[in-house]
């Protein structure tokens, strides 16, 4: 059996899927409807407009697709590129390396510059192959904002700074999956052209909702872009859009209900305040880990993630074993080590519908297992350098001030 029960409440500090509020779950909480009768259309209205808020843009145009970040990653790359297309895109961990595996397998043409796991994208690199791609034979730049799989987040607007310092048109194409509403994300002023994330992540909802973002270049670059698309085709939603029904095929209305339940829960709080909560607790994870005498998998603090931490354990300690350990024995779900670091991390995510004393219950189980297999971890370390700058850098609640 893959799941019994436990007394008390899972402890979900995996990096997506996330806690879900219950205000979100309510909202679910719903039998189905006609997403035909005038309800739904007007749903789908209020939603698009203030999904355009999460990606910090005004002119970019969002689209909903009932499907997972694969599929987002799949639109974006579809609607704006043709088969033959020279992609360049970053290998730093096992999502970047799913979405390059995804880029080869729709026939695009794929530079790919790697870095060790544990770098964030080689911007020099990338600064270089612009400058010598005079005849601009590259069509977009594919960048993961955080990747997962190590705690790394790259730099979106040295990105955006580089293509503009050599002229350069190509599309700029950000997987957000794990960055939007948690991280700093300026779609417009950065110059993106396609951003993507998934609903099971920092907007705190179920699996299941892939959100897409185009900029006008991305809409105008769609519409001579070669490549096969049915399900992920913007065309589609656009004719919708205009027929002021929005949906070309059947959404999951109930999803759509606790988009609405979450995205008033993110816009309440305030975003800026969603993304300094992000930041307090990523600082005070990577405090616990430094005082449990643990190493960062991410090298620089410039790439420190706010979402997730990834731990390297010493080598004669199997990551695995921790993972394991914590959801046996205690009912905590952290994450597993994943290609070329599995076995050597495990990862802490701290996103999405998260508060101080929850991340605080977290690192204090960690101790335990980290105690439970045999590494010498002198208990409450890791809670009190946590504690200690919590205490001085947490505000007030802002719906109760």
């Amino acid at each position: 059996m893959d799941y019994v029960n436990g007394p008390g409440r899972n402890h979900l500090f995996v990096p997506g899927p996330v806690n879900i509020p219950e205000q979100v779950l309510r909202a679910m909480n719903r039998n189905n409807e006609d997403y035909r009768s005038p309800a739904v259309p007007a749903l789908t209205k209020t939603l698009l407009e203030d999904v355009k808020k999460i990606f910090k843009t005004t002119s970019g145009t969002p689209f909903l697709f009932p499907t997972t970040g694969t599929g987002a990653w799949e639109s974006a790359l579809t609607n704006t590129l043709s088969p033959g297309d020279r992609t360049v895109s970053f290998l730093i961990g096992q999502f970047s390396l799913l979405w390059i595996d995804q880029q080869k397998r729709l026939n695009f043409d794929v530079d790919v510059v790697e870095s060790d796991w544990g770098q964030g994208a080689n911007l020099e690199v990338l600064a270089s192959k612009i400058a010598e791609d005079r005849s601009h034979t590259i069509k977009a730049i594919c960048i993961v904002h955080n990747e997962t799989a190590t705690g790394v987040t790259n730099n979106l607007a040295t990105v955006r700074k580089i293509l503009d310092h050599y002229q350069h048109p190509a599309l700029f194409l950000v997987d957000g999956v794990s960055s939007i509403c948690a991280l700093d994300f300026r779609m417009d002023e950065w110059g993106v052209d396609v951003a993507l994330t998934g609903s099971q992540k920092a907007l705190s909802l179920p699996t299941g909702l892939g959100i897409v973002c185009a900029s006008p270049k991305a809409i105008e670059a769609s519409k001579t872009a070669k490549s096969v698309r049915v399900f992920f085709d913007w065309s589609d939603y656009l004719k919708f859009y205009k027929l002021g029904t929005y949906w070309p095929y059947t959404p999951s209305i109930q999803l759509l209900y606790g988009l609405r339940a979450a995205l008033d829960l993110l816009f309440e709080e305030g975003l800026d305040n969603v993304i300094a909560r992000h930041a307090r607790l990523g600082k005070a994870t990577r405090l616990a880990v430094e005082a449990w005498g643990l190493k960062n998998c991410t090298q620089k603090e410039e790439w420190f993630s706010d979402t997730v931490t990834a731990v390297v354990v010493p080598p004669h300690i199997e990551s695995s074993e921790i993972v394991k350990r914590a959801w046996k024995r205690y009912n905590l779900s952290l994450g597993l080590g994943l290609n070329k670091v599995a076995g050597k991390v495990f990862r802490i995510g701290h996103l999405g519908n998260l508060n101080e004393l929850q991340l605080l219950g977290c690192l204090a189980g960690v101790e335990m297992v980290l105690k439970d297999i045999g590494y010498p971890v002198k208990f409450g370390s890791g809670v009190a350098a946590a504690s200690a700058f919590l205490q001085n850098s947490t505000p007030l609640i802002p719906s109760r001030i």
